[in-house]
Protein backbone atom coordinates (compact mmCIF):
# COMPACT_ATOMS: atom_id res chain seq x y z
CA UNK A 1 0.00 0.00 0.00
CA UNK A 2 1.35 3.35 -1.07
CA UNK A 3 1.21 6.23 1.94
CA UNK A 4 -0.26 10.22 0.99
CA UNK A 5 1.89 12.45 -0.84
CA UNK A 6 1.44 14.75 1.75
CA UNK A 7 3.03 12.31 4.79
CA UNK A 8 6.05 11.58 2.02
CA UNK A 9 7.08 14.87 2.02
CA UNK A 10 6.35 15.44 5.65
CA UNK A 11 10.48 15.51 7.69
CA UNK A 12 10.99 13.75 10.67
CA UNK A 13 11.81 16.25 13.88
CA UNK A 14 15.52 17.33 13.96
CA UNK A 15 14.42 17.36 17.89
CA UNK A 16 13.78 13.86 17.93
CA UNK A 17 15.22 12.12 14.67
CA UNK A 18 18.40 11.16 16.29
CA UNK A 19 16.67 9.32 19.17
CA UNK A 20 17.63 5.47 18.23
CA UNK A 21 21.08 6.52 18.46
CA UNK A 22 20.55 8.16 21.36
CA UNK A 23 19.33 4.98 22.87
CA UNK A 24 22.12 2.66 21.44
CA UNK A 25 24.49 4.39 22.81
CA UNK A 26 22.88 4.56 26.38
CA UNK A 27 22.61 0.39 25.63
CA UNK A 28 26.36 0.74 25.22
CA UNK A 29 26.53 2.08 28.68
CA UNK A 30 27.65 5.87 27.34
CA UNK A 31 25.93 8.66 29.50
CA UNK A 32 23.67 11.25 27.05
CA UNK A 33 23.53 14.81 28.06
CA UNK A 34 20.31 15.64 25.98
CA UNK A 35 20.59 19.12 25.15
CA UNK A 36 18.14 18.64 21.89
CA UNK A 37 14.77 18.53 23.56
CA UNK A 38 13.60 21.55 25.46
CA UNK A 39 11.89 19.36 28.37
CA UNK A 40 11.87 21.01 31.51
CA UNK A 41 13.50 19.18 34.50
CA UNK A 42 12.62 22.02 37.04
CA UNK A 43 9.79 20.33 39.53
CA UNK A 44 6.48 21.12 38.51
CA UNK A 45 4.58 23.12 40.86
CA UNK A 46 3.16 21.28 43.80
CA UNK A 47 -0.40 22.52 43.95
CA UNK A 48 -0.51 20.80 40.20
CA UNK A 49 0.86 17.83 41.71
CA UNK A 50 -1.78 17.45 44.14
CA UNK A 51 -4.80 18.72 42.43
CA UNK A 52 -3.51 15.12 40.48
CA UNK A 53 -3.14 13.15 43.56
CA UNK A 54 -6.39 13.68 44.99
CA UNK A 55 -8.69 13.55 42.00
CA UNK A 56 -11.97 11.96 43.08
CA UNK A 57 -14.12 12.29 40.19
CA UNK A 58 -15.99 8.93 39.87
CA UNK A 59 -16.27 9.12 36.09
CA UNK A 60 -13.32 11.11 33.55
CA UNK A 61 -15.93 12.73 31.58
CA UNK A 62 -15.39 14.54 28.53
CA UNK A 63 -15.07 18.23 29.38
CA UNK A 64 -16.60 20.91 27.40
CA UNK A 65 -15.14 20.85 23.91
CA UNK A 66 -13.56 24.91 24.52
CA UNK A 67 -12.22 23.47 27.66
CA UNK A 68 -13.33 24.13 31.22
CA UNK A 69 -14.72 27.42 32.07
CA UNK A 70 -12.72 27.66 35.01
CA UNK A 71 -9.90 27.22 33.80
CA UNK A 72 -10.79 29.90 30.88
CA UNK A 73 -11.59 32.35 33.41
CA UNK A 74 -8.03 31.54 35.00
CA UNK A 75 -6.30 32.46 32.08
CA UNK A 76 -8.41 35.24 31.48
CA UNK A 77 -6.88 36.72 34.89
CA UNK A 78 -3.56 35.22 34.00
CA UNK A 79 -3.61 37.41 30.50
CA UNK A 80 -4.66 40.27 32.41
CA UNK A 81 -1.62 40.69 34.61
CA UNK A 82 0.25 41.03 31.66
CA UNK A 83 -2.15 44.28 30.19
CA UNK A 84 -4.18 41.69 27.96
CA UNK A 85 -7.89 42.07 27.24
CA UNK A 86 -9.12 38.15 26.69
CA UNK A 87 -12.62 36.94 28.14
CA UNK A 88 -13.08 33.12 28.86
CA UNK A 89 -15.60 33.66 25.68
CA UNK A 90 -12.40 34.52 23.67
CA UNK A 91 -10.06 31.48 25.32
CA UNK A 92 -10.48 28.19 23.49
CA UNK A 93 -8.24 25.41 25.41
CA UNK A 94 -6.42 22.71 23.17
CA UNK A 95 -4.21 19.87 23.40
CA UNK A 96 -1.33 21.80 23.39
CA UNK A 97 -0.11 24.50 21.85
CA UNK A 98 0.43 22.22 18.33
CA UNK A 99 -3.35 21.02 18.32
CA UNK A 100 -3.99 25.42 18.63
CA UNK A 101 -1.42 25.78 15.67
CA UNK A 102 -3.12 22.82 13.54
CA UNK A 103 -6.42 24.34 14.10
CA UNK A 104 -5.97 27.61 13.27
CA UNK A 105 -4.15 26.29 10.26
CA UNK A 106 -7.01 24.51 8.90
CA UNK A 107 -9.71 27.25 10.44
CA UNK A 108 -7.92 30.63 8.48
CA UNK A 109 -6.17 28.81 5.89
CA UNK A 110 -7.38 27.24 2.12
CA UNK A 111 -5.21 24.59 1.15
CA UNK A 112 -2.38 26.58 -1.13
CA UNK A 113 -2.43 29.99 1.32
CA UNK A 114 0.98 30.96 1.91
CA UNK A 115 1.88 31.90 5.98
CA UNK A 116 5.31 33.68 6.19
CA UNK A 117 7.36 33.17 8.92
CA UNK A 118 11.36 33.34 9.65
CA UNK A 119 13.80 31.02 9.39
CA UNK A 120 14.76 29.27 11.68
CA UNK A 121 11.65 28.31 13.16
CA UNK A 122 10.43 25.74 15.38
CA UNK A 123 10.23 22.76 13.14
CA UNK A 124 6.85 21.78 13.80
CA UNK A 125 5.16 24.57 12.18
CA UNK A 126 6.15 22.97 8.86
CA UNK A 127 4.61 19.34 9.73
CA UNK A 128 1.73 21.34 11.14
CA UNK A 129 1.78 23.77 7.68
CA UNK A 130 2.10 20.51 5.48
CA UNK A 131 -0.48 18.89 6.88
CA UNK A 132 -3.02 21.07 6.52
CA UNK A 133 -1.86 22.03 3.08
CA UNK A 134 -0.65 25.35 4.08
CA UNK A 135 2.81 26.48 2.28
CA UNK A 136 5.50 28.69 4.43
CA UNK A 137 7.39 31.29 3.02
CA UNK A 138 10.29 31.81 5.08
CA UNK A 139 12.28 35.00 5.46
CA UNK A 140 15.81 33.91 6.21
CA UNK A 141 17.47 35.81 10.23
CA UNK A 142 21.16 35.75 10.41
CA UNK A 143 22.61 34.31 13.05
CA UNK A 144 25.67 37.36 13.10
CA UNK A 145 22.97 39.92 14.13
CA UNK A 146 20.81 37.57 16.87
CA UNK A 147 17.94 36.40 14.70
CA UNK A 148 16.91 39.93 14.47
CA UNK A 149 13.24 40.26 12.92
CA UNK A 150 13.28 41.53 9.56
CA UNK A 151 12.44 44.75 8.39
CA UNK A 152 8.53 45.15 7.36
CA UNK A 153 9.78 45.69 3.94
CA UNK A 154 11.50 42.36 3.35
CA UNK A 155 8.08 41.13 5.05
CA UNK A 156 5.96 42.81 1.95
CA UNK A 157 8.29 41.88 -0.45
CA UNK A 158 6.86 38.09 0.26
CA UNK A 159 3.63 39.01 0.09
CA UNK A 160 1.38 37.73 -2.60
CA UNK A 161 -2.24 36.79 -3.50
CA UNK A 162 -2.50 33.78 -1.46
CA UNK A 163 -0.62 35.15 1.50
CA UNK A 164 -3.11 34.67 4.51
CA UNK A 165 -1.27 35.57 7.70
CA UNK A 166 2.30 35.80 9.28
CA UNK A 167 3.63 33.53 12.05
CA UNK A 168 6.09 34.66 14.85
CA UNK A 169 7.25 33.56 18.07
CA UNK A 170 8.24 35.75 20.53
CA UNK A 171 10.47 34.60 22.79
CA UNK A 172 11.54 32.45 20.08
CA UNK A 173 12.08 28.89 19.51
CA UNK A 174 14.55 27.84 18.11
CA UNK A 175 16.70 30.83 18.34
CA UNK A 176 16.21 32.80 21.61
CA UNK A 177 15.41 36.18 20.53
CA UNK A 178 12.83 38.71 22.07
CA UNK A 179 11.03 40.57 19.57
CA UNK A 180 11.46 44.42 20.47
CA UNK A 181 7.82 46.31 20.93
CA UNK A 182 8.91 48.72 17.83
CA UNK A 183 9.25 45.90 15.64
CA UNK A 184 6.32 44.54 16.73
CA UNK A 185 4.09 47.95 15.78
CA UNK A 186 6.41 48.41 12.89
CA UNK A 187 5.18 44.48 11.78
CA UNK A 188 1.53 45.32 12.87
CA UNK A 189 1.20 47.86 9.86
CA UNK A 190 1.88 45.09 7.26
CA UNK A 191 -0.59 43.04 8.92
CA UNK A 192 -3.43 46.07 8.83
CA UNK A 193 -2.37 46.96 5.09
CA UNK A 194 -3.01 43.51 3.79
CA UNK A 195 -5.91 42.36 5.57
CA UNK A 196 -3.72 39.73 7.61
CA UNK A 197 -3.95 36.98 10.39
CA UNK A 198 -0.99 37.28 12.95
CA UNK A 199 -0.71 34.39 14.91
CA UNK A 200 1.53 34.92 17.44
CA UNK A 201 3.42 31.70 19.24
CA UNK A 202 3.57 33.12 23.05
CA UNK A 203 4.95 29.95 25.20
CA UNK A 204 7.73 31.63 26.17
CA UNK A 205 5.87 34.56 27.21
CA UNK A 206 7.78 34.58 31.25
CA UNK A 207 11.26 33.61 30.15
CA UNK A 208 12.40 36.96 28.82
CA UNK A 209 16.00 37.66 30.45
CA UNK A 210 18.15 41.06 31.58
CA UNK A 211 16.62 44.62 31.24
CA UNK A 212 14.96 43.36 27.70
CA UNK A 213 10.81 43.87 27.94
CA UNK A 214 8.08 41.54 26.48
CA UNK A 215 5.45 42.81 23.89
CA UNK A 216 3.04 40.52 23.26
CA UNK A 217 1.04 40.67 19.59
CA UNK A 218 -2.08 41.29 21.95
CA UNK A 219 -0.95 44.65 22.87
CA UNK A 220 -0.71 45.92 19.03
CA UNK A 221 -4.07 48.25 18.51
CA UNK A 222 -5.69 48.52 15.56
CA UNK A 223 -4.97 44.36 14.52
CA UNK A 224 -7.10 43.15 17.17
CA UNK A 225 -9.20 41.20 14.94
CA UNK A 226 -6.52 39.51 13.05
CA UNK A 227 -4.38 38.70 16.27
CA UNK A 228 -4.82 34.71 17.46
CA UNK A 229 -2.49 34.26 20.50
CA UNK A 230 -1.27 30.71 21.04
CA UNK A 231 0.17 29.28 23.85
CA UNK A 232 0.72 25.99 26.19
CA UNK A 233 1.48 25.06 29.99
CA UNK A 234 4.35 23.19 28.99
CA UNK A 235 7.03 25.11 29.71
CA UNK A 236 5.89 27.77 32.32
CA UNK A 237 4.95 25.01 34.98
CA UNK A 238 6.93 22.14 33.51
CA UNK A 239 3.93 20.26 32.25
CA UNK A 240 4.61 19.55 29.04
CA UNK A 241 2.93 15.85 29.50
CA UNK A 242 -0.65 17.52 30.31
CA UNK A 243 -0.66 18.59 26.57
CA UNK A 244 -2.59 21.58 27.65
CA UNK A 245 -2.62 24.71 25.50
CA UNK A 246 -4.98 27.49 24.38
CA UNK A 247 -5.59 30.12 22.03
CA UNK A 248 -6.55 33.63 22.48
CA UNK A 249 -8.41 35.83 20.29
CA UNK A 250 -11.10 38.73 19.38
CA UNK A 251 -12.26 37.26 16.42
CA UNK A 252 -15.56 35.95 16.82
CA UNK A 253 -14.84 34.25 13.23
CA UNK A 254 -11.69 32.32 13.82
CA UNK A 255 -13.16 31.05 17.44
CA UNK A 256 -16.38 29.75 16.21
CA UNK A 257 -14.77 27.93 13.08
CA UNK A 258 -11.96 26.44 15.37
CA UNK A 259 -15.01 25.44 17.69
CA UNK A 260 -16.30 22.87 14.80
CA UNK A 261 -12.75 21.13 14.93
CA UNK A 262 -12.94 21.42 18.51
CA UNK A 263 -16.42 19.50 19.04
CA UNK A 264 -15.15 16.91 16.51
CA UNK A 265 -11.94 16.07 18.62
CA UNK A 266 -14.41 16.07 21.57
CA UNK A 267 -12.75 17.88 24.42
CA UNK A 268 -9.01 18.57 25.56
CA UNK A 269 -7.65 16.52 28.06
CA UNK A 270 -9.49 16.54 31.24
CA UNK A 271 -7.28 15.57 33.68
CA UNK A 272 -4.38 18.23 31.86
CA UNK A 273 -6.90 20.88 32.41
CA UNK A 274 -7.05 20.44 36.65
CA UNK A 275 -3.74 20.48 36.99
CA UNK A 276 -3.49 23.11 34.87
CA UNK A 277 -5.90 25.29 36.55
CA UNK A 278 -4.61 24.55 39.82
CA UNK A 279 -1.01 25.52 39.10
CA UNK A 280 -2.17 29.28 38.33
CA UNK A 281 -1.81 28.56 42.70
CA UNK A 282 2.24 28.92 42.46
CA UNK A 283 2.20 32.20 41.98
CA UNK A 284 4.57 34.89 40.70
CA UNK A 285 7.30 33.19 43.09
CA UNK A 286 7.60 30.43 41.34
CA UNK A 287 7.98 31.66 38.07
CA UNK A 288 10.15 34.00 39.26
CA UNK A 289 12.74 30.96 40.80
CA UNK A 290 12.19 29.73 37.25
CA UNK A 291 13.66 32.42 35.27
CA UNK A 292 16.17 33.18 37.92
CA UNK A 293 17.28 29.59 37.47
CA UNK A 294 16.84 29.63 33.69
CA UNK A 295 18.69 32.64 33.35
CA UNK A 296 21.80 31.04 35.34
CA UNK A 297 22.18 28.56 33.13
CA UNK A 298 21.78 30.50 30.00
CA UNK A 299 24.79 32.12 30.97
CA UNK A 300 26.66 28.68 32.31
CA UNK A 301 26.10 27.03 28.45
CA UNK A 302 26.77 30.59 26.44
CA UNK A 303 30.17 31.08 28.63
CA UNK A 304 30.88 27.69 28.18
CA UNK A 305 30.41 27.91 24.22
CA UNK A 306 32.19 30.77 23.68
CA UNK A 307 35.29 29.23 25.37
CA UNK A 308 35.09 26.92 22.74
CA UNK A 309 37.59 28.34 19.52
CA UNK A 310 35.83 27.86 16.17
CA UNK A 311 32.31 28.24 18.25
CA UNK A 312 29.99 31.33 17.36
CA UNK A 313 27.15 31.96 19.66
CA UNK A 314 25.08 35.43 20.38
CA UNK A 315 23.54 35.72 24.17
CA UNK A 316 19.80 34.84 23.57
CA UNK A 317 17.13 37.49 25.48
CA UNK A 318 14.60 34.55 26.12
CA UNK A 319 12.61 31.18 26.12
CA UNK A 320 15.68 28.46 26.79
CA UNK A 321 17.56 27.94 23.65
CA UNK A 322 21.15 28.49 22.38
CA UNK A 323 21.51 28.55 18.14
CA UNK A 324 25.20 27.73 18.09
CA UNK A 325 27.62 27.86 14.58
CA UNK A 326 29.68 24.76 15.37
CA UNK A 327 33.48 24.93 13.27
CA UNK A 328 31.90 21.14 11.51
CA UNK A 329 31.78 20.43 8.02
CA UNK A 330 27.89 19.40 8.62
CA UNK A 331 26.06 19.67 12.04
CA UNK A 332 23.92 16.56 11.12
CA UNK A 333 26.81 14.82 10.49
CA UNK A 334 28.39 15.93 13.88
CA UNK A 335 25.30 15.41 16.02
CA UNK A 336 25.19 11.61 14.82
CA UNK A 337 28.78 11.19 15.00
CA UNK A 338 28.76 12.19 18.40
CA UNK A 339 26.38 9.55 19.37
CA UNK A 340 27.60 6.59 16.80
CA UNK A 341 31.47 6.79 17.33
CA UNK A 342 32.17 9.22 19.73
CA UNK A 343 31.94 9.36 24.17
CA UNK A 344 34.63 11.08 26.09
CA UNK A 345 35.32 9.39 29.65
CA UNK A 346 31.71 7.26 29.15
CA UNK A 347 29.63 10.49 28.32
CA UNK A 348 28.54 12.32 24.90
CA UNK A 349 26.24 15.15 24.17
CA UNK A 350 22.58 15.19 21.72
CA UNK A 351 22.07 17.99 20.04
CA UNK A 352 19.40 18.95 17.59
CA UNK A 353 20.86 19.78 13.64
CA UNK A 354 20.12 23.56 12.89
CA UNK A 355 19.27 22.56 9.26
CA UNK A 356 16.38 21.22 10.37
CA UNK A 357 14.60 24.68 11.70
CA UNK A 358 15.50 26.13 7.94
CA UNK A 359 13.11 26.37 5.40
CA UNK A 360 15.59 27.01 3.11
CA UNK A 361 17.97 24.24 1.94
CA UNK A 362 21.35 24.60 2.99
CA UNK A 363 20.84 27.21 5.95
CA UNK A 364 21.67 26.39 9.33
CA UNK A 365 23.92 23.73 8.11
CA UNK A 366 26.64 24.57 10.45
CA UNK A 367 24.57 25.32 13.34
CA UNK A 368 22.81 23.04 16.06
CA UNK A 369 19.99 23.79 18.53
CA UNK A 370 20.85 23.33 22.56
CA UNK A 371 18.20 23.93 25.33
CA UNK A 372 19.47 24.66 28.85
CA UNK A 373 16.84 22.29 30.56
CA UNK A 374 19.50 20.74 32.52
CA UNK A 375 21.26 21.45 35.78
CA UNK A 376 23.88 23.72 35.77
CA UNK A 377 26.90 20.95 36.70
CA UNK A 378 25.56 19.03 33.51
CA UNK A 379 25.50 21.81 31.26
CA UNK A 380 29.21 22.53 32.29
CA UNK A 381 29.90 19.15 31.49
CA UNK A 382 28.29 18.55 28.59
CA UNK A 383 30.29 21.71 27.17
CA UNK A 384 33.06 20.13 28.12
CA UNK A 385 32.32 17.26 26.39
CA UNK A 386 31.64 19.13 23.41
CA UNK A 387 34.66 20.39 23.08
CA UNK A 388 36.60 17.31 22.79
CA UNK A 389 34.13 16.15 20.53
CA UNK A 390 34.96 19.24 18.22
CA UNK A 391 38.95 18.36 18.92
CA UNK A 392 38.65 14.73 17.92
CA UNK A 393 35.65 15.10 14.66
CA UNK A 394 37.47 14.18 11.81
CA UNK A 395 34.92 16.98 9.39
CA UNK A 396 36.37 19.44 12.26
CA UNK A 397 37.08 22.88 9.97
CA UNK A 398 40.46 23.94 12.08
Amino acid sequence: MQLSRRISEISYSPIRKLSPLADSAKARGVRVYHLNIGQPDIRTPECGLESLRHIDRKVLEYSPSEGFLSLRRRLSGYYSGYGLSYSPDEIIVTSGASEALMFLFMTCLDQGDEVITVEPTYANYLTFAAAAGVNIVSLPTDIRDGFALPSPEEFERRITARTKAILICSPNNPSGCLYSADELHALAGIVRKYGLYLFSDEVYREFVYGDSEYCSAGHLEGIEENVVIVDSFSKRFSECGIRVGCIATRSRDVLAGMMKLCQARLSPPLIGQIVAEASFDAGKDYISNVISEYRERRDVLVDGLLGIPGVFVVRPQGAFYVMAELPVDDAEKFCSWCLSDFSYEGETVMMAPGAGFYVTLGMGCRQVRMAYVLQKDDLRRAVHVLARALESYPGALR
